[in-house]
């Protein structure tokens, strides 16, 4: 089963704070996705933690937001983010 987390609309430093432990427990259980459709904001923070979740263990799918994928490309992270995401 895949587990999912979703992020709120603003994704600042608290937001990634918040959400580092559900994170750290949802990547040692098998595939995560991560809905950031509604992300209207997006901090460096938490473009780190979405690194981080794609590259550790079965790695994170990740339903981006305009928002979030002109951060991914203006910090020049976007291939690392979304290549060979099946969404």
């Amino acid at each position: 089963m895949m587990r999912k987390i979703v992020l709120p609309a603003r994704c600042d430093r608290a937001a990634a704070e918040a959400l580092l432990p559900e994170f750290q427990a949802a990547l040692g259980a098998g595939p995560l996705s991560v809905d950031a459709s509604e992300t209207r904001q997006i901090g460096q923070a938490m473009l780190q933690l979405l690194l981080s979740a794609r590259r550790t263990g079965d790695g994170a799918t990740i339903t981006p937001s305009p928002a979030l994928l002109d951060a991914a490309r203006l910090t020049g992270l976007e291939n690392a983010l979304f290549e060979g995401n099946t969404v």
